[in-house]
């Protein structure tokens, strides 16, 4: 019912608010009469402070168009990588046509920011973004307003946050090989429990972990926002705070913790600062401090845009994280998406170094809340482990605003630069073999001295494509031709003869009634031993080309088998370069003689 007068209250008051909007601008016009009023300018003020104080305040954008690296003005492209029903993951892209600078912002570190979910937006990190992309490349996640997520999609678990860091994480990590992860506030305790379960599944962790102002262990040093917590049962919240949200929306149905609530929660913590501050708007107004006006609509503008929190998941974080205290307890369980329960163990963590940031005024996480994040993680060297304190910070201090950029910024960013793996250098290309092509084969050269046929026992013969070549001297014409070499059981007659870095094939003319016809084969393939078997032939090619790898070097030193064919017959031998096979005309080869 709460809900329901809110959302009542603030659509009356939207007319009047755009009013007072109108009213405001007319009379701060100098053009017009009622603005030439001697209280013109304090009925001006007095209408803008009573707009910003009714008006309603939607999610405002990064507006990060463009960031300088050294000098050089970079466009940032934001888009969405990963969209997940409760959360998308945004890539922050920087673009240049400056090859310097190119090449510069090519090799560094990749920052994953997991921004709060505990009633802003995450846009309430823009500065921190902005400065990080300097010398970053920069993912962040954005939560979205639980209102707006139907419930076909499901409810939300303080488990699923965890789920959708570790996502998060494997995804930024297959893209570059490796990244490191900064957490402002809330996400130190799901995004600690998410690299623990990472590392003792043995999957790959982040190269450094940053937690920046978080409730790692909300006993020490507790604020309001930590006796509230504490101090109120479980089914208090659950019975007080809980609602569900209104027809209007297209998450109607759902139960949620709504940022109202959080905002007005925000707002009590410091009454009397924001009542001076605003008060301090009005003044500026009128004194015409444009200055000082901007920033202060800047930071209420971000400030006072809030989102509803699914039920669950609001609930889950106030037992875990500020009743039972079971990260730092040691028992804490998370269902992973598969269903499995494991249990979050800090102590598994030994690859990841570890940073922490507190402010010393910080009034929403106390001191030593978020350096005790140290003394969980045993795993993780002490050289590995650094601890800043920001002198005059309070929460929003450390992580945006002057001290962030000039304080706190100088330190992260030598943090992960000198855990930074070196980058690798690129590994030479491989060389390739083109695979043979069977209708242009050649003997490939020999780099060493090509031994005979017969001699020792080769490696490997291959048939090896390349362009035909003429032969090397003129040969008598010849009636048929075939290799003399075949492989398996049948040799019909062979002759190698070895050429100083030059295999050649001899072709075996055979002018006499009984000759061997054989079908031209693309490429043949031969396995010799160290003495060949002669037995009665098998249909040959009529010419082939051999390519042998290099064998032993005495082998060359062997002379060549001799060949002695028993049908009397005059032979010429004539020694040609490889060239590609052609086609034989067809014939039914005789039962060859035995050779001696």
């Amino acid at each position: 019912m709460l809900y329901q007068l809110y959302e009542t209250q603030r659509a009356l008051m939207e007319p009047f608010s755009d009013l007072a909007s109108f009213a405001a601008k007319s009379l701060s016009n100098p053009l017009s009469l009622v603005g030439q009023s001697p209280f013109s300018q304090r009925l001006s003020a007095s209408y803008d402070l009573m707009h910003r104080l009714g008006k309603d305040y939607e999610k405002p954008e990064f507006g990060i168009r463009t960031i300088g690296v050294d000098g050089v003005e970079v466009a940032v492209h934001e888009r969405i990588e990963v969209k997940k029903p409760f959360c998308d993951l945004i890539r922050f892209k920087r673009l240049t046509d400056d090859a310097a600078t190119l090449d510069k912002i090519k090799d560094q570190p990749v920052v994953l920011i997991v921004a709060p979910l505990s009633g802003h937006y995450a846009t309430l990190l823009r500065d921190t973004a902005r400065t990080m992309l300097q010398d970053h490349k920069v993912y962040i996640t954005d939560w979205k307003n639980a209102r707006l997520v139907p419930l076909s999609e499901g409810e939300f678990h303080l488990d699923d946050y965890v789920n959708y860091v570790q996502e998060f994480i494997r995804h930024v990590q297959a893209k570059y090989g490796n990244c490191h992860v900064m957490s402002v506030c809330q996400p130190t305790v799901p995004v600690l429990a998410a690299v623990s379960l990472m590392a003792a599944r043995g999957e790959k962790t982040p190269v450094t972990m940053t937690m920046m102002g978080g409730p790692i262990d909300a006993r020490k040093s507790p604020t309001a926002v930590n006796n509230l917590a504490m101090n109120k049962s479980y089914e208090w919240f659950e019975n007080n705070v809980i609602y569900r949200v209104p027809n209007s929306f297209p998450g109607a149905g759902r139960r949620v913790y709504p940022g109202f609530l959080q905002h007005t929660g925000f707002v009590a913590m410091n009454p009397d600062h924001h009542a001076k501050s605003h008060y301090d708007y009005f003044k500026d107004l009128i004194k015409g401090d444009d200055v000082s006006t901007e920033a202060h609509r800047k930071f209420y503008d971000e400030y006072n845009a809030v989102l509803d929190m699914d039920a669950d998941y609001y609930l889950e974080t106030i037992k875990v994280v500020f009743q039972d205290f079971s990260l730092v307890s040691d028992s804490w369980d998370v269902k992973s998406p598969s269903g499995k329960i494991e249990r979050v163990r800090p102590s598994a963590i030994t690859t990841t170094a570890l940073m922490s940031v507190e402010g010393e005024l910080d009034d929403i996480s106390g001191a030593g809340q978020t350096r005790a994040v140290h003394e969980i993680c045993t795993g993780v060297v002490s050289s590995q482990q650094r601890h800043f304190e920001v002198p005059g910070a309070g929460h929003y201090g450390i992580f945006s605003g002057r001290r962030w950029r000039e304080m706190v910024y100088p330190e992260v960013k030598a943090f992960i630069k000198g855990h930074q793996p070196a980058k690798l250098k690129a590994a030479a290309p491989s060389q390739t073999v083109a695979a043979p092509r069977a209708r242009k084969p050649r003997a490939t050269k020999r780099t060493d001295t090509a031994p005979t046929l017969f001699s020792a026992p080769v490696q490997k013969l291959v048939a090896v494509p390349a362009p035909a070549a003429k032969p090397k001297s003129a040969a008598k014409p010849v009636e048929k031709t075939v290799v003399a070499a075949v492989a398996r059981p049948a040799l019909e007659a062979v002759t190698a003869v070895a050429v100083e870095r030059t295999l050649e094939v001899a072709s075996l003319t055979v002018v006499q009634a009984e000759t061997v016809s054989a079908v031209a084969s693309p490429a043949v393939v031969i396995d010799v031993q160290a003495t060949p078997v002669i037995t009665s032939a098998e249909p040959a090619p009529a010419q082939a080309t051999l390519a042998l790898e290099p064998a032993k070097s005495a082998a060359a030193q062997q002379p060549a088998a001799k060949v002695s064919v028993k049908t009397a017959a005059k032979a010429t031998v004539t020694a040609v370069k490889a060239a590609p096979a052609k086609a034989a005309p067809k014939a039914a080869a005789k039962k060859a003689p035995k050779a001696k």
